[in-house]
């Protein structure tokens, strides 16, 4: 009885810390070092989506082919290369009736061409997704591993000029 018991009890707890503990799943990826969501963008659905849009960027459009009024936030994070180094990349996020969907993804290559180590990625404020359009985000980051991370502003003003540049006080 006393063996039954250890068994069912070994049992139990095995199946408890496998529930715990669930299998990793590409939800994000570990080389997203740094992620922000911040800033306010709206269109008539006919503006071109973030100037610098790559090829493969998901559209987001209305299936009967209509413009339609598009509106949603901006995403800025930071992607670790296999030399420590890091990529940044800007996402416009359309917010749909079945969700959020990306609708333009861009390397800021301005921040790329560096190779950085990005230490942080911060928004202008806390309080969540805000209703001006524009982003205004700062990125820490060095260009020597041993060096004081440098700030660098990534601003996005209402007509959706993007303008990278180092920080000034």
């Amino acid at each position: 009885m006393a063996m039954r018991r250890i068994l069912m009890t070994t049992v139990f707890l095995i199946g408890w810390s496998a529930a715990a503990v669930p299998a990793q799943d590409a939800i994000l990826p570990a080389s997203v070092i740094f992620a922000t969501s911040t800033g306010y963008w709206e269109d008539d659905g006919n503006a071109p989506d973030v100037e610098r849009a790559p090829t493969g960027a998901e559209k987001v459009v209305d299936p009967a082919g209509k413009a339609t009024q598009r509106h949603g936030y901006y995403k800025l994070f930071a992607v670790r290369q296999a030399d420590r180094t890091s990529k940044v990349y800007l996402q416009q996020i359309a917010q749909t009736e079945t969700g959020p969907a990306i609708a333009s993804t861009v390397e800021l290559q301005e921040i790329s061409d560096l190779k950085p180590y990005i230490t942080d990625i911060r928004p202008e404020n806390s309080n969540g997704i805000i209703k001006e359009p524009g982003l205004f985000a700062t990125i820490y980051l060095k260009t020597d591993p041993n060096a004081e991370p440098d700030g660098w502003t990534v601003l996005i003003d209402e007509f959706g000029d993007i303008t990278v540049q180092k920080a000034t006080n």
